[in-house]
């Protein structure tokens, strides 16, 4: 019996320190080929998903991402990986839906997901427009953009919503760079 709950406690203990919180509130710098701007982030709006975004800021998993949604009104999106193997190693870690606390406001940032629950992993949106209509169907957002809002806004639109996500999957950024050139892109995102 102390053999089977020591052993308990020890896998108890691995899973807590393999899977660190995100601070109350932390700040994202995002340096893009537009410019800048910088995304704040609330744990209490929505705590998975201000885990996994901080947890994708400090991998580094957002450098080089392209801006592949641009839906001028509507919404920016972003989160396919430079690399496929990167997007597909990231597409099984999907986290639970976090409850709505918050509603989509312009310059709101959110995770994009299926129409599946619990289907969220790396790709988030910052909404253009007052978008409240996303709230019931359970995207919950966890930080804004509280500087650079105009660098979102001027973000490279004319491809709007032609990229095919499938294809930036398989082959990452060389099907963006062949086919849909002009996007704009994230330098690196960090920390700040």
């Amino acid at each position: 019996m102390k053999r089977a709950t020591l052993f308990l406690l020890s896998a108890v203990l691995l899973v807590s320190c393999s899977t660190s919180a995100a601070p109350p509130e932390y700040k994202v710098k995002f340096e893009t080929s537009r410019g800048d701007f910088v995304v704040e982030v609330h744990r209490d709006w929505a705590p998975l998903g201000a885990d996994r975004f901080y947890e994708l800021v400090k991998s580094g998993f957002y450098d080089d991402a392209r801006f592949f949604r641009v839906v001028p009104g509507f919404v920016v999106q972003w989160g396919l990986n430079k690399d496929p193997k990167a997007s597909a190693e990231w597409r099984e870690k999907q986290i639970q839906d976090d409850p709505v606390k918050e509603s989509n406001h312009p310059a709101y940032i959110t995770f994009a997901k299926r129409s599946q629950p619990n289907s969220r992993t790396t790709q988030v949106f910052i909404n253009f427009g007052n978008n409240e209509r996303l709230d019931e169907m359970g995207f919950a957002p966890f930080g804004k953009v509280t500087e650079g809002m105009d660098v979102v806004a001027a973000l490279y639109p004319d491809y709007g919503e032609e990229p095919q996500q499938n294809l930036i999957e398989s082959e990452g950024n060389a099907y963006l760079q062949r086919e849909f050139p002009k996007l704009d892109y994230i330098k690196t995102a960090r920390i700040q």
